[in-house]
């Protein structure tokens, strides 16, 4: 990362530069860049220092900063942690391509499955260097993390500055980034997530798309700045599964440039093949995974046409070609589909149906992500926050006056070789691609609140922009008849540095008093889960239960799982939903049969799931396992009439009495006041694990 960020200063910097270099010009770009490195130096240090004090983290045992990797997290990061384990480097590569521990009765290639190569890279380079004595290995892995967040901030200051032509801006994007933490990162508690590897990467790109659309590059600078674009986007790919997806609304945004004229042919093909060469190269390093193959940002570009003539002429057939290239854009994605039997992201697509009321309610895949918070539309005190820190102001009012600009810029066309100087309105190129990038991905963020972090962390580019641009200040001076360079310059330098004032005024005293407060990890029934499974049952043992349980199991006993929360397979999910019939309406020996089929020693059951009040009636997990299976839930409120009565009670309650039906085929091994393990009795043949003795705990007091 630190590589790629170097050549992108350098070859920013040689594009920023124009004319002769004065010394003052030297200084003042040096005081920029030792800004923008500060910031990012600070946004780094700021999110570990909130790590450390929520958790205190340097002080808590192993364990327990194991179980602090929630869910998915602790599942990446049991990979990392499994190759330092590994004898040898080519033994834990070999493990990891060879992996039979992750799904019980299946060996799957983990780098193809996942996107897992930041862990290989960390545990390959936490072997090799010279640390071991001085730092350990959790350390190396969240600090790197931690950086990453230093290269995202310096990324965002480059863009703004390219934008704005002033490092004032950038000051600005890193403040602004840092204030709206909650809005832009969740690093600090979701530290081995996809995409707080992949979006500094995303955001390095943007830089060098910005760079790449600025006018009056000379040949040799726009190939470097495309070999940044293309390393960037490689990296970007490589650690995030949703890339293609991302990718999709950046190729559209492309297309929407080109059809409005705003950038060359050959801008637009170099764009692409930067795509598409990004793609194919993690395909080959994924190990040929069909779900790339069978992406739709691939079929997009694939089913894209060039335009001809000017704009005017064309507005009759430009609805049409987009018509046509979507729809040729879905057939080649059906059709290379059926060629590869990839059904890996059909869930994805199901979401998006449910969502928009276009597919199935009662789908359980579906349902998963529709009754979760982050999967909903962003929240109204998203814009109250945003406003609190005075970003969403010049925000708004940027983003409608440079749409205003670009839809005049359409109708009169692009000037020659993009020159703007001669226009009293006119739409620079890299300009546009950041208003359309705020666009689409603003949409996006509004429709799912998750995706708001590939938003929020570019808004403060693009607001600091509004208020340090040449543009819209000359634009707004001119309609005042009081355009001068001295007025120009006083109001662009004067602005953002009384709003930095006033930032560091409001909101310095309440950073000082966030990064004081002191916390400490407690969670005791886990805690004393993982040290019941780690030192009473077999190494091999196969463990059932939530998506997000085992993943910690994984992390802290490195015991076998049936299923994890990794969920771009479909054979997973299937038996994933299968799993989740402890918590149905289901016979126990409904349940021992499914269990068994999936390989199950032990099954966990959460009584936070079991009573779960998280959710309301109708998304609460037992309610959608009730809806798939046909069942009418449970509790006061309405049914669909074409439910049914279950035949038996919910198995999570009805196990704990200790019927003669349960205790057939289940034995009660572990429990506390929240956990319930019982380990599945087999038939009389029964493997050698299976007749080790299993000490019983019971720690309900």
């Amino acid at each position: 990362s630190s590589h790629n960020l170097h050549f992108n200063i350098v070859s920013c910097y040689v594009i920023l530069s124009s004319g002769v270099w004065t010394w003052r010009t030297v200084l003042w770009v040096a005081i920029g860049w030792t800004v923008g490195i500060s910031l990012g130096m600070l946004s780094c240090i700021y999110v570990a220092t909130l790590h450390e004090n929520d958790l205190w983290f340097s002080n808590i045992k192993e364990v327990e900063r194991e179980i602090s990797f929630r869910t998915e997290c602790g599942l990446y990061y049991s990979y990392y942690k499994q190759m330092l384990r590994a004898p040898s480097i080519q033994q834990g590569l070999s493990e990891l391509i060879n992996d039979n521990a992750t799904e019980s009765k299946r060996t799957i290639n983990l780098l193809r499955r996942m996107n897992i190569y930041q862990e290989v890279f960390l545990g390959v380079l936490y072997r090799i260097l010279p640390i071991q004595a001085y730092l350990e290995p959790v350390y190396f892995y969240i600090y790197t993390v931690f950086s990453l967040q230093a290269v995202y901030v310096i990324a965002l200051f480059i863009t703004s500055w390219l934008l704005s032509g002033s490092w004032l801006a950038g000051a600005l994007t890193g403040v602004w980034y840092i204030l709206n933490r909650v809005d832009t990162t969740r690093v600090e508690f979701t530290i081995s997530l996809r995409e707080n590897w992949s979006l500094p990467f995303f955001a390095l790109q943007i830089a060098a798309i910005t760079c790449y659309l600025r006018p009056h590059l000379k040949p040799i600078q726009q190939k470097v700045v495309l070999w940044l674009m293309f390393l960037a986007t490689l990296c970007f790919c490589l650690t995030w599964q949703f890339n293609q997806f991302i990718l999709l609304v950046q190729a559209l945004i492309i297309f929407t440039l080109d059809c409005l004229d705003l950038i060359s042919t050959e801008q637009v093909t170099c764009l692409y093949l930067v795509q598409v060469s990004s793609l194919l190269s993690v395909w080959l390093l994924q190990f040929c995974n069909s779900m790339i193959l069978g992406s739709l940002a691939l079929s997009f570009i694939v089913a894209r046409g060039l335009k001809t003539g000017g704009l005017a002429a064309r507005l009759g057939k430009l609805l049409l070609h987009t018509v046509l290239v979507l729809a040729l854009t879905f057939t080649i994605n059906y059709l290379a589909k059926q060629a590869l039997q990839l059904r890996s992201d059909e869930h994805i697509f199901k979401f998006i149906k449910s969502k928009f009321g276009l597919g199935p309610t009662r789908d359980f895949d579906a349902s998963l992500y529709l009754c979760e918070e982050a999967f909903g539309l962003l929240p109204l005190d998203t814009f109250d926050r945003l406003a609190g820190t005075l970003l969403a102001y010049p925000y708004l009012v940027t983003l409608i006056v440079l749409l205003v600009m670009l839809a005049d810029s359409s109708v009169v066309g692009r000037p020659p070789k993009g020159r703007c100087e001669a226009r009293p309105i006119c739409m620079r190129a890299d300009v546009a691609y950041n208003l359309l990038h705020t666009v689409f991905f603003g949409l996006l963020a509004l429709g799912t609140m998750r995706m708001k972090y590939l938003w929020t962390g570019h808004m403060c580019a693009f607001a600091a922009y509004g208020v340090c641009g040449k543009e819209l200040w000359s634009l707004c001076l001119n309609m005042i008849h009081c355009n001068t360079k001295t007025k120009l310059r006083l109001i662009r330098y004067t602005l953002p540095l009384v709003i930095l004032c006033f930032l560091y005024y409001k909101f310095w005293p309440k950073l000082m008093t966030e990064v004081s407060e002191l916390r400490e990890f407690y969670d005791p029934d886990t805690v004393e889960l993982m040290t019941w499974i780690s030192s009473k049952t077999p190494k091999k043992a196969v463990f059932a239960g939530s998506m997000q349980l085992l993943a910690g199991i994984k992390l802290c006993t490195g015991r076998v799982l049936t299923n994890h929360p990794h969920y771009e397979d479909r054979a997973l999910r299937e038996r994933t939903k299968q799993v989740y019939q402890i918590y149905a309406q289901q016979s126990p020996e409904e349940v021992h049969g499914i269990l068994h089929a999936a390989g199950a020693d032990f099954v966990v059951m959460e009584d936070s799931i079991c009573y779960e009040r998280r959710h309301g009636r109708g998304c609460r997990l037992r309610d959608l396992l009730d809806l798939a299976n046909g069942h009418i839930m449970d509790g006061p409120g309405d049914n669909d009439p074409d439910l049914v009565h279950a035949t038996h009670p919910r198995f999570c309650e009805s196990i704990k009495t200790d019927g003669p039906a349960y205790t057939a085929l289940f034995t009660r091994v572990f429990q506390n006041k929240t956990f319930h393990v019982y380990k599945l009795k087999r038939g009389k043949k029964r493997a050698k694990s299976d007749r080790e003795p299993v000490a019983m705990e019971d720690k309900t007091q």
